[in-house]
């Protein structure tokens, strides 16, 4: 039996609402392929765009490691969000030095909060019907 070896060295996931990011670091160049597209083309806003690199260039991997991440689910932040993540635990699988740096700066927290789901007999999660006394 053959086991194709995989070219990239360490493996990610990371989950942030209902995205979730799975993430691939490999040496290379510094390119960061998100669903087959750059990271600029795919995201809309600078703040998700420099959101999905900030774990890159804080440990110093920003100009010779390669990103591939494939995503799904949510909004485009979350998935920002979720790709942030994976990329900050594939760096530190890959080197367990960055523990410290991204440890400090949070990016190895997940963020739990979801949407809180409808209740029965309530107009949304929360909100109550309006009530009528006469």
């Amino acid at each position: 039996m053959v086991t194709k070896t995989s070219p990239f060295t360490s493996h990610g996931v990371g989950r942030r609402k209902s995205s979730i990011a799975r993430v691939w670091v490999k040496p290379g160049k510094g390119n960061v392929d998100i669903n087959g597209k750059t990271h600029e083309n795919y995201f809309d806003t600078a703040l998700s765009r420099s959101k999905v690199v900030l774990p890159l260039k804080l440990t110093g991997q920003a100009t010779n490691t390669d990103v591939k991440v494939v995503v799904f689910g949510g909004g485009l932040k979350s998935q920002a969000d979720a790709a942030q993540l994976g990329i900050a635990r594939a760096l530190l699988s890959a080197n367990e030095t960055y523990r410290k740096v991204l440890r400090q700066y949070n990016l190895l927290t997940v963020d739990s909060r979801v949407k809180e789901r409808k209740k029965y007999g309530q107009k949304a999660a929360r909100r109550k019907f309006q009530f009528v006394k006469r």
